[in-house]
């Protein structure tokens, strides 16, 4: 017998949204956003990654942020579900960049 529904009886429904995620208009200001840098090497084969997330920015606007913090740092980077991973231990470099553009940066983890 086959599923009465097919697999829709397994996607999330149409009106569920993430906790994390809210509509343009009611994003927070600049200053507002907790943002949280930390380094990280789990899971990576032992290279370190710098993670920042909290940005509540859309796509364009987050991949015109890491474009500018991969150039402050001189190191490269990605976007991976919405949290900036750059390359190398570039935490207080990070850290800097971000208060100077209005930010409330903090570090996270060890």
């Amino acid at each position: 017998m086959g599923r009465k529904d097919g697999w829709r009886e397994f996607a999330a429904p149409a009106t569920a949204r993430s906790a994390t995620a809210r509509p343009a208009a009611a994003r927070l200001p600049r200053g507002e956003q907790l943002v949280r840098v930390q380094r990280n090497s789990r899971g990576r084969g032992g290279k370190t990654v710098t993670t920042i997330s909290g940005i509540e920015a859309d796509g364009a606007t987050l991949k015109a942020l890491a474009k500018a913090l991969k150039a402050a740092s001189g190191s490269g980077g990605s976007i991976k579900a919405g949290v900036i991973e750059l390359q190398g231990d570039q935490v207080e470099t990070s850290l800097a960049w971000l208060a100077g553009e209005g930010f409330r940066p903090r570090r996270s983890g060890g």
